[in-house]
Parts: structure tokens; sequence; C-alpha cells
């Protein structure tokens, strides 16, 4: 098929230009069903308490987790050296920069609370019905962090990450797109919780004496136990907030009012 040239200026195939493009990301998409929204949350659970299926989800848990540190860190003018994701689902972010201080205190803060905040930000996108522009700002912000990975399988999932979302956003139906949207939503808000259990219960056990909630008390003279709540906090009001969110406007109980007297 032939190139053909928008009044833009811009070629592009098959007639698609610069601005229909825009118009796709930013535009509105209808409320999913309420059966699909139910489903993909059964979905989300499912695959947080199933331990196989989990060992294989968390990877996502984690590039979240360590793209939050890796963020703050250039937020707050520390010098990130790289981003390692490794096949036990561990990750590690290295910054350069006062080993003290405000800077290091919110690297540090950043990783167990950033997963349920992006899905909560991604239950606000959805709620006002931005669905394909949520999918296309997570391949952003997955594009921004494969600049920094420093390993082969942090390469592998990022990269794999990012293929199965640009699938779905560019060839998938409306309720594809819909469903999966809602399914990355449900799993980074339920998920959430899940690693924060597992640290507190490795901590426990002395088996984490270099974990984010240690590094915190190390900084700050807050014990760690309370940084472990604060991340759980976290992640249960992300998680009712979120969910309250992600479910369809038009949901609402039948009327069962009383017929008025004659």
């Amino acid at each position: 098929m032939g190139i053909a040239t928008t009044t833009s200026g811009v070629d592009v195939d098959d007639g698609i230009s610069i601005g229909d493009l825009w118009d796709r990301v930013t535009g509105t998409q209808p409320d999913p069903p309420l059966w699909l929204v139910a489903l993909v949350a059964l979905v989300a659970l499912g695959a947080v308490v199933h331990g196989p299926t989990w060992r294989v989800a968390r990877n996502t848990v984690t590039i979240a987790h360590e793209g939050g540190h890796a963020l703050v860190a250039l937020l707050t003018g520390r010098k990130l050296d790289g981003i390692k994701l490794h096949s036990d689902t561990s990750g590690v972010t290295v910054s350069r920069g006062k080993p003290h201080g405000p800077g290091m205190i919110f690297t540090a803060l950043a990783g167990y609370v950033t997963p349920p905040l992006l899905g909560l930000f991604f239950a606000l996108l959805l709620a006002g019905g931005r669905i394909t522009l949520m999918l296309w700002f997570s391949l952003a912000l997955l594009a921004g962090m494969l600049i920094m990975i420093r390993n082969a399988y942090g390469v592998l999932s990022v990269v794999a990450t990012g293929a199965i979302i640009f699938a779905v956003s560019w060839l998938g139906s409306a309720e594809v797109q819909a469903g999966f949207a809602y399914l990355a939503a449900w799993f980074l808000l339920l998920a959430a919780t899940r690693p924060v259990i597992e640290l507190q219960r490795m901590r426990s056990h002395r088996m984490a004496p270099s974990s984010d909630a240690d590094q915190l008390a190390n900084l700050t003279g807050v014990p760690g136990l309370a940084w472990v709540g604060l991340f759980g906090a976290t992640a249960l009001l992300a998680l009712v907030t979120g969910g309250a969110l992600l479910v369809p406007d038009g949901l609402s109980l039948p009327d069962v009012s009383l017929p008025s007297a004659p």
C-alpha cells in the first residue's frame, strides 16, 4: 500500500496521521460492562493468591517497585547508576548521592508504595474513560525504565511486558483493551499487599537485614516495623479507593421503594 501525505506534512502509512494517533491515545472510551470488570478482578485476585501464578506475575510488581526507586532518585537529585531485575522476582536499583538526608529517605520509601499508587493512578485514568491513554502511559514508563536496565533478564522482562501492552493497545478490540487495562489496575491494587506481608515475614526471621524498611529505620531512627505498617496502610487505602473507582458509574442497587398510596 502506498504512503499517504497528511495535511500536517507527516508521511504515514495507511492514512493514519499524528493527529489521528494523538486522538486515539488521548480520547475517551466507554466503560466496560460490569461483568468484565468483575471477571478481571477475580482473575487478578487469583494471580495474587495462587502461588505458581504469583511467582510469574510478581515480576510486574518488581518492575513497578524498582521503577519507583529509580524515578524518585532522579527527582531528588541523585545519580541513577542502573536497575537490575532478577528471575527470582527480586530487584535492585543503584543510585549515587549522599547516604543520608531527604533524597535517600524518599528513594528508599518509594519502592513499596509505588505499585499501589500506580494502580490507583491507573484507576483514576480508567474511571475517566482513558483506557488507551493508560496503556500508552504504561509503555512510556517502561521505555524510560528500559534505558536504565543493566542485566539481560531485566531487559527481557521489561521488553516482554511492553510488547504485550503494545499488542493489546494497537491490535486489540475495545473490549480486549478495556479488559486488559482493568486487569492491570486490579492486579497492582490487589498485589501490593502481598510483598509487604512477605517482607515482614522475612524480617521476622532476620532474612532481610538490608530491606527498604530497615534502611529507612537506619536513616530516620523510626523502627522498621512502622515503615512496614506504612507500606501496608498505603496498599490497603489504594485498594479501597481504586476499587471504588474501577466499579462502573452505572452500577446501582435495584429500586425497591414501595408504591405510593392511592
